[in-house]
């Protein structure tokens, strides 16, 4: 039985003109590069792409024949301060051709970098949109950096110079301050880096060790090279992290994103490293402060105790001085009370003591009987007697009769 049919060229021509004619002109499209490579002949062949919901939506061939590439790209460059690259969404003007081996395939004579901005700073703000709606955006400002911070992790690239400058100018001040400094090593530039990062973040979580603060360092670049900030996934996750995430990207224009959500921003690592420095410096103030204040309180608490003491030795001394006084004024009593008493004194008034045989004052009759031995002292002499009697009572009147 015969059947109508056509051979594959026949479609294959009549696909490219329908396809050429009904794009006679040249058109702008938006897409975004998922891939590029440039051959050793010069041209660059591209992969343009659309997306949504997570699955490929378009995809289609592009070239840039050599003799544009090199006006096209420089100017791109120059505008945008980053090179062509996957990952970047573009506005390209493209002239549709259809051949009957390789297909449909847009040959590309100009790209406007304004676009590209444009389109980051959209995608921007969408971020921020939505972390403020989460509540992300200003979760990390209520977190507190430690009065003297010392365990630091640091995200960036291994070898980069914005973390060499960093660590120099943190552990080489003049101040004699140390720091423990460990570095998480993650990609920071292109359609990798914000996962990469994201990676890292969980690896100082996880790593066991209470980490003061988190760094995130990048030495600069242009916009488009620190695109990858403005990730939403990249900013929710700092936006999370328990302990304060500091950012030193190296850039002088808008803040990205994950500036916005971090805890603290800085332009450069240099000077977020003199933040740290200060930090501790101003710790270091506030405790010789207290060391000058603790030193004058103690020499003005030993001056008092030295007054105090200087008071009780002048009581001590007064007190001294009262009881020795009134004690040489008593001996002086006692002395006089002596002399008084002093049997030289008695002798030298005119009287005489009586004493027995062993030189004992004799003051009574009573225990005496003749014989006995008795001396008698008088005031030029002594007289050695014997008792010849003894009698009761003497008549006073009579013994003193002149």
């Amino acid at each position: 039985m015969e059947q109508d049919y056509m051979d594959l060229i026949t479609l294959q021509n009549g696909l490219g003109r329908a396809v050429e004619g009904a794009f006679p002109e040249r058109v702008w499209v938006r897409a975004e590069i998922a891939g590029l490579k440039v051959n050793a002949a010069g041209h660059c062949y591209l992969e343009l792409a659309q997306t949504g919901g997570g699955r490929v939506l378009a995809q289609v061939r592009a070239v840039i024949w050599r003799s544009r590439y090199p006006v096209v790209s420089q100017y791109f460059a120059a505008a945008t301060g980053a090179p062509l690259s996957a990952g970047i969404e573009v506005l390209a003007r493209v002239q549709v051709s259809y051949h009957e081996v390789y297909g449909m395939t847009l040959t590309i004579d100009e790209i406007d970098p304004s676009f590209t901005l444009g389109e980051q700073q959209r995608l921007r703000k969408e971020t921020l949109d939505r972390l403020e709606k989460e509540g992300l955006l200003h979760r990390q400002k209520q977190l507190r950096l430690p009065l003297l911070p010392y365990r630091l992790a640091v995200i960036s690239a291994e070898g980069a110079a914005g973390y060499g400058d960093f660590l120099r100018h943190l552990t080489e001040n003049d101040y004699g301050y140390a720091y423990r400094v460990d570095l998480f090593p993650a990609v920071m530039q292109g359609t990798a880096a914000p996962v990469s990062m994201q990676e890292a973040l969980e690896a100082v979580r996880t790593a066991g060790e209470p980490y003061d603060a988190v760094l995130i360092l990048r030495g600069g670049g242009s916009e488009l090279d620190l695109a990858c900030f403005d990730d939403y996934g990249l900013a929710a996750a700092i936006a999370r992290f328990p302990v304060p995430v500091f950012t030193a990207i190296g850039h002088d224009r808008d803040n990205h994103v994950a500036d916005q959500v971090a805890n603290t921003a800085v332009k450069t690592p240099t000077a977020l490293a003199d933040l740290f420095l200060d930090c501790t410096a101003a710790e270091d103030q506030r405790i010789t402060a207290w060391e000058s204040r603790l030193r004058t309180a103690f020499l003005n608490r030993f001056a008092g105790l030295d007054l105090r003491l200087e008071a009780m030795r002048n009581l001590v001394r007064t007190a001294a001085t009262g009881r020795l006084s009134a004690a040489a004024s008593r001996l002086d009593l006692l002395e006089a009370k002596i002399a008084a008493t002093d049997p030289r004194g008695v002798l030298q008034r005119g009287f005489s003591l009586v004493l027995d045989e062993r030189g004992v004052r004799m003051d009574r009759v009573e225990g005496r009987k003749p014989g006995d031995r008795i001396r008698v002292l008088l005031p030029d002499g002594r007289l050695d007697c014997r008792i010849e009697g003894v009698s009761g009572t003497p008549d006073n009147n009579q013994v003193f009769t002149a």
